[in-house]
């Protein structure tokens, strides 16, 4: 059937002003707007078709340092297996799940899931392994902690752009990663003004972290067989929980359907918890602004009580069983000695660094300067870099 031309109206391209009305019109008062973001370190021109955060959503997924997350240790070595996370994998996670919650709770998508893809932008190869390692390493010469890293990869070290460095993102991005499990600290640059907590989206993405690692870590503990159903069963709360409501509703599954439906249901449980929580602190707190969040005293984004102490019974389940486990903790050891070994290769020869390395020693300090390089590297690279060295041949770990 043939549309006559004249009934055909034009449509008008949805433009950066119309978003913002949007978002004035559906989001809660208390979300961060994106047209009132407190603005970027290097002026630049507004963008046309995207909001504030949309630009940086883009940035984030198109820097060096996010593809770079493909070939980085969530908690089994990277290249070990097929179907386990990496720390990229791990990342989109996260930022599902936190477009969920803020969506459930009328908050900005756009900021949270922004603030949830650059979360481990500044992750060190060999997962919290190594960068506990590089912490070391760089005692007395201002740590190592892979959050701040975050921060500083999008403000200094990725390089694309003509006019400044880093990624040059909105504030509340940059608040969102300088906040992310770590002891609070402002943006190291652009405005400053004293508050507790970061907007509601930060929150967000800080926890929907952990609803992430915790539930899929016990997806690749069971897929690599470290992990036991019947022993989940009989001492993990949370386990048991979910592994009723599946049988309840599907009755008995072949194992791989019940194990997905199980971690399933962790998830769907943990987010409704936050949800329901969350709703009831903000009742409880009446804020009316996104800067009144910033004054309250303690986070509103938050498990119950009940749910908090299920979940540090998980995490003690994992951390004795997975995190510690030989099969995962001895290639990790192996390969954060290699990692060590490059470090402390650099400082004796600085020469061997790139060449975007060796022009940041005079600006930074040596031991800076390598931390960055040695904490930009994939699993893999580190591993090409020992062998290049000390000339052995790559050591099976």
């Amino acid at each position: 059937m043939t549309v006559p031309l004249c009934s055909i109206q034009r449509v008008a391209p949805v433009s950066r002003t119309d978003l913002e009305e949007r978002e004035r019109q559906f989001l809660a008062p208390y979300a961060q707007f994106s047209g009132n973001a407190r603005g970027r370190i290097h002026r630049e021109d507004p963008p046309t078709w995207r909001t504030q955060f949309q630009r940086d959503r883009d940035r984030v997924i198109h820097s060096r340092a996010f593809r770079r997350l493909e070939y980085k240790t969530q908690v089994f070595l990277n290249g070990t297996g097929d179907h386990l996370r990496t720390r990229l994998t791990h990342t989109m996670e996260v930022a599902a799940i936190s477009r969920n919650i803020a969506r459930a709770l009328g908050l900005n998508e756009d900021l949270a899931e922004t603030i949830a893809l650059a979360h481990d932008l500044g992750h060190s190869p060999f997962g919290h392994t190594g960068e506990h390692r590089l912490n070391q390493l760089m005692k007395g010469q201002g740590g190592f902690e892979h959050n701040r890293q975050s921060l500083r990869v999008v403000e200094k070290l990725e390089r694309k752009y003509p006019r400044f460095t880093g990624l040059n993102l909105s504030w509340e991005v940059r608040e969102g990663l300088a906040k992310h499990d770590a002891e609070f600290d402002l943006p190291t640059e652009g405005p400053r003004f004293e508050y507790h907590q970061p907007c509601l989206e930060a929150q967000i993405a800080n926890l929907s972290d952990e609803i992430a690692y915790y539930s899929h870590d016990l997806d690749d503990g069971l897929d690599h067989r470290l992990l036991d159903e019947k022993k989940l069963l009989a001492e993990v709360k949370v386990w048991a929980a979910a592994a009723g409501e599946v049988k309840r509703l599907f009755g008995v599954l072949p194992a791989e359907s019940r194990r997905y439906y199980t971690i399933r249901q962790i998830i769907d449980q943990q987010v409704t918890d936050v949800v329901l929580t969350t709703l009831t602190h903000l009742q409880k707190a009446g804020v009316q602004t996104a800067d009144d969040v910033r004054a309250w005293r303690k986070p509103l984004v938050s498990y119950s009580p009940d749910r908090r102490r299920v979940n540090l019974e998980l995490r003690k389940y994992l951390y004795r069983n997975l995190y510690y486990n030989p099969v995962v903790a001895e290639p990790n050891g192996r390969a954060v000695r290699m990692l060590g070994e490059v470090f402390a290769a650099y400082l004796k020869r600085p020469e061997e660094m790139g060449r975007g390395a060796r022009q940041q020693v005079g600006a930074l300090g040596l031991h800076r300067a390598v931390c960055d390089y040695v904490a930009s590297m994939t699993d893999r690279y580190v591993i090409q870099e020992h062998t290049r060295l000390f000339g052995l041949a790559i050591e099976r770990i």
